[in-house]
């Protein structure tokens, strides 16, 4: 048996990892269960655990050509945990021998270094904290045997994932020197040379639970699994081996792709994240609250849609697609396999699944095809910049145009900096404040108002879609 620590229990996590584990396990016979281990404080377990983590996976949509619509059992999760209300039983997930792979998705925002978390925290708050705090209890209980060390598989979507976590850990490691007291030294020496951080890259569209489709699944089931999770039939997931673990080991540890699925091993990444973040996840981020303001809720309906539609094309085809450095003809190729998922007849992608955590994602989505564009066309991207004005308009807050009443979800710091900018009343230091949050937001891209022209383009376009609605200020481009 191989155990599998999963931080994370969202209806992507259940819609890809493990679906692919199941689908090791049956055609493989890998054997392997998944620990999920709750983020973020909450009740978010209670559900699965009343099915006793088992759940069903709805493939909805077209695969080379043809339909599917397959509907299968998962029931490879063998426990879930709370480490808020059962650290101990957290704890004790580090002296499993079996244990050998930690999978995560924290969303964008997850891996990020808080230096008030301790080692004695129980739990520390931070995700790469409660991962080394882990990671040290499994040094201390196999007295630092190598063979014991973990693969860690970071699935966040940010562009070297690994190398973020890799990085938060070791800073972990060293802000506890005083806590771990003799320990410090051989614990850091047995994470580098027994544990592996690879960098990864996920993709398949996973909306989730499909309420219009629950009951009629449900009578195909036989029972009422109110934890039902639908998704789209592609799934790619790319993996870069870590620096000190053969991409030959890699592979046959964890072999996925000789189980039939799209699953790759490479030395490096990056190819495919900035092809796949640039031109799928990208036009996600901006279109989502462009068309859910404009009084839509579906992917499918946005991209098929007479206004919004040619908007989703002008922002993936003009504006981020001309910032990519592959053949002209592959990128295409590829875009219009996106637009073909997008507009997926089977599944409905709900927009408001895709806004949770909006400005972390368009920092590294969207943001760095911006500042291409730029430099490449000499003119910002207005389409893009319209998807950040939108952004700002929903976390606002408040309602539709339609009467739909609608919440932001995202860091409270962030939801804090946008309710106290809008209190102002000035549109312009609503722009000014949002592009200045350069620690917060922005990161390592600093001070956004120092990009020509990016406030008073954003500001415009904020003053637009509350003077004219977001339909009429879409039709203007």
């Amino acid at each position: 048996m191989t155990l599998i620590i999963q931080f994370g229990e969202g209806n992507f996590l259940r819609g890809f990892v493990e679906w692919i584990v199941q689908q090791m396990n049956q055609r493989l016979g890998f054997d392997a269960s998944v620990a999920i281990v709750k983020p973020r404080p909450g009740n978010g377990l209670d559900a699965l655990r009343r099915q006793r983590c088992r759940y069903h996976l709805n493939l909805r949509g077209r695969l080379g050509g043809q339909v599917v619509d397959s509907l299968e059992a998962i029931d490879c999760i063998g426990e879930a945990i709370n480490p808020y209300t059962e650290h101990d039983a957290f704890l004790a997930l580090a002296a499993r021998p079996e244990a050998r792979f930690v999978v995560s998705n924290t969303t964008e925002a997850g891996i990020a270094f808080d230096a008030t978390c301790k080692l004695s925290d129980a739990p520390p708050a931070s995700f790469p904290a409660k991962l080394t705090q882990l990671l040290y209890h499994r040094f201390k209980a196999f007295n630092g045997d190598r063979s014991k060390g973990l693969i860690i598989l970071p699935c966040e979507l940010i562009f070297g994932n690994g190398h973020c976590l890799l990085d938060c850990i070791q800073r972990y490691i060293h802000l506890w020197r005083d806590e771990l007291g003799t320990d410090a030294e051989p614990f850091a020496r047995w994470f580098d040379e027994a544990c592996f951080v690879c960098s990864t890259l996920v993709d398949r569209i996973v909306p989730g639970f499909p309420r219009e489709d629950a009951a009629q699944l449900q009578q195909r089931i036989g029972w009422e699994d109110r934890l039902i999770v639908q998704a789209e039939p592609y799934h790619l997931w790319v993996i870069e081996t870590a620096r000190n673990l053969p991409i030959g080991q890699l592979a046959q540890e964890f072999p996925a792709d000789k189980a039939g699925l799209n699953v790759v091993f490479t030395l490096d990444e990056r190819p495919y994240h900035e092809r796949k973040v640039t031109l799928l996840n990208g036009p996600h981020t901006v279109l989502s609250p462009v068309a859910f303001l404009a009084g839509l809720d579906i992917v499918r309906d946005a991209c098929q849609h007479e206004v919004i539609g040619p908007f989703v094309r002008r922002v993936m085809y003009e504006e981020l697609l001309p910032t990519l450095n592959l053949p002209e003809d592959e990128l295409h190729r590829f875009a219009d396999d996106v637009m073909e998922r997008f507009c997926n007849p089977f599944v409905d992608h709900q927009l408001t699944s895709i806004m949770l955590n909006s400005f972390p994602k368009f920092q590294t989505r969207d943001l760095p095809g911006l500042k291409t564009y730029l430099e490449r066309r000499g003119a910002l991207p207005k389409g893009i910049v319209l998807g950040l004005a939108a952004i700002c308009v929903y976390y606002r807050g408040g309602e539709r145009a339609d009467g739909t009443a609608f919440q932001p979800n995202d860091d409270p710091r962030i939801i804090q900096l946008l309710t106290d900018l809008w209190q102002t009343g000035d549109t312009r230091k609503v722009a000014e404040g949002v592009l200045g949050a350069a620690d917060l937001i922005w990161n390592e891209h600093g001070n956004l108002n120092a990009i020509p022209g990016l406030t008073n383009l954003l500001t415009e376009s904020i003053d637009s879609i509350l003077e004219k609605g977001m339909m009429e200020t879409v039709k203007t481009l």
